[in-house]
């Protein structure tokens, strides 16, 4: 399977995690293990002040060769709320890259797109590496590419919601109009649709709830890098599904009792 090139990074792997519901952070460290991903995306907010960098109990779980740490800004409501998270994360986690996330309505947690267009230009300006979570929107996700956003990552369903590819015709847009990795991030339910997408041509996916809320988190995880990998290599096959009249070389033939 081909490498996966985000600014600065190489990844091997196309599956990336989200490290929350987990039932213990030891079960959380095995499935990453168990995963082979190179990037899992923490929140500001599970880290615990009154605790070195060193001591930090769920710091000490995800610090490891070879894994990338991606920060994100989960709980802000707009762009001025965002930078400051992320100028925080950089000095907490010691890494510039970010994953943009801005949603204002608790319920949803769906991104609003003006305060993060709004975000990603001053990020970037920064020296922010961004990741943006963002709605499938292909206009919306050429101007972030545009802004300087190093991917974007559109959602194939609500967050948490494990629906599957509800918006695949306009993911398949986002992916035509974009010269970045997109990455699917939120509503992915199962391993298949990991590799639907896949199949369409999105660079990786992210997936948190599916797996951690599984009935054996480790073995999901496994399932959801296999389906990646699978889904990777059949876009590189270009993959086609012909119609039953390719497939009998003749049109539909009608026949009447």
């Amino acid at each position: 399977m081909s490498k996966l090139y985000i600014a600065d990074k190489v990844f091997d792997s196309r599956l990336f995690l989200g490290t929350s519901k987990f039932s213990s952070y030891e079960l959380m460290s095995k499935t990453i293990a168990a995963s082979n991903t190179q990037m899992v995306t923490v929140s500001m907010r599970r880290l615990d002040p009154e605790r070195s960098h060193k001591d930090n109990n769920m710091l000490k779980h995800v610090r490891r060769p070879g894994l990338q740490l991606l920060p994100n800004t989960s709980g802000v409501k707009n762009a001025r709320e965002a930078v400051f998270a992320a100028e925080l994360s950089r000095v907490a986690f010691e890494t510039n890259w970010i994953k943009l996330e801005i949603h204002p309505d608790p319920k949803t947690l769906l991104p609003d797109p003006i305060e993060t267009y709004n975000a990603t230009v001053e990020l970037v300006k920064q020296g922010f590496v961004v990741l943006p979570y963002t709605i499938a929107d292909p206009i919306l996700c050429k101007r972030l590419e545009e802004a300087g956003a190093a991917c974007v990552m559109p959602i194939a369903a609500p967050i948490g919601t494990s629906r599957g590819v509800e918006a695949k015709d306009m993911l398949r847009l986002v992916v035509e109009a974009c010269n970045i990795p997109v990455i699917v991030d939120a509503g992915l339910g199962a391993p298949s649709h990991a590799a639907e997408v896949m199949e369409m041509g999105v660079a990786a996916v992210l997936v948190n709830t599916a797996i951690a809320r599984s009935g054996n988190p480790v073995e999901m995880a496994k399932a959801f890098q296999l389906a990646v990998q699978a889904g990777r290599v059949a876009h590189q096959a270009k993959l086609s599904v012909p119609s039953i009249d390719a497939i009998s070389g003749s049109p539909l033939t009608s026949y009447s009792l």
